[in-house]
């Protein structure tokens, strides 16, 4: 999370260096296209996951622009950390455990879905230009959860994957059994769904001077907050809401 702010703040300080060409409108008589559409990808890390997506937006005035949006990423508690150890192998010696996150029951992936509006408060100049605006989108998000799974070793030395079922809590937290995190293939075939709403608000910076290209950065707040408690941690208090500090970066084109 640490490092979020610091990108936020490393941003921020780089857009204020800029902010003096923002003032200046474009020359009266220059010759203008009038671009209607404006399609986006994004990459936005957050203080708990990143995601990736994509909008569509409705150039209704050079202020103004409505978009419809489409998101996919990950959430997490806000006490998970990964951590591996050394185990010893007949055969191989010392060996490192596959990384896994102590006391998670659960993954979350985050379906997100909706429209957003963003206004602009200043013209691009000529050259060196930011522009500074707003936005704000609201929606739908459709949570997956994933069991999450760990490699057990047993007594015969051969390890098996378990996830948590809710009558095995002392084997599930119990470390001096725990080899490490199970592949990434398990799981998918227990998916639950879990619906709930999203919403955020940001500040938005986009500079060049090619009126056709996209290449913005954003930063704000973010929640999603799902119908029910979201069950990532056993050893953590889980919460139905997630509220992120977010950094996003944005390319695309408009015509």
């Amino acid at each position: 999370m640490r490092t979020i702010y610091s990108l936020i703040i490393l941003c921020l300080g780089w857009v204020s260096a800029f902010s003096q060409y923002t003032i200046l409108p474009k020359p009266i008589g220059e010759e203008s296209i009038v671009y209607e559409t404006e399609r986006v990808f994004h990459l936005r890390a957050h203080s708990n996951g990143f995601s990736l997506g994509y909008t569509v937006g409705d150039i209704e005035t050079w202020y103004k622009t409505s978009y419809y949006f489409f998101d996919i990423g990950s959430l997490k508690n806000a006490k998970e950390y990964s951590q591996n150890f050394r185990f010893f192998s007949p055969s191989l010696g010392a060996q490192p455990s596959r990384s896994f996150i102590y006391g998670k029951i659960n993954r979350l992936y985050a379906l997100r879905a909706g429209v957003g509006a963003k206004r602009n408060f200043s013209e691009r100049a000529r050259r060196k230009s930011v522009v500074v605006g707003i936005n704000y989108e609201y929606g739908f998000t459709l949570g997956l959860l994933r069991p999450y799974y760990l490699s057990f070793k047993e007594q015969d030395g051969k390890p098996v994957q378990r996830k948590y079922t809710g009558d095995n809590e002392d084997i599930f937290l119990d470390e001096t059994n725990i080899y490490g995190g199970a592949e990434f293939k398990y799981g998918w075939d227990e998916i639950k769904l879990k619906p709930g709403f999203h919403g955020q608000f940001g500040t938005n910076f986009t500079w060049g001077n090619q009126d056709n290209l996209v290449k913005a950065l954003e930063v704000g707040i973010m929640a999603d907050v799902f119908l029910s408690k979201v069950p990532l941690m056993l050893t953590a208090e889980n919460k139905p809401y997630f509220l992120n500090v977010y950094l996003n970066l944005q390319f695309g084109k408009r015509s």
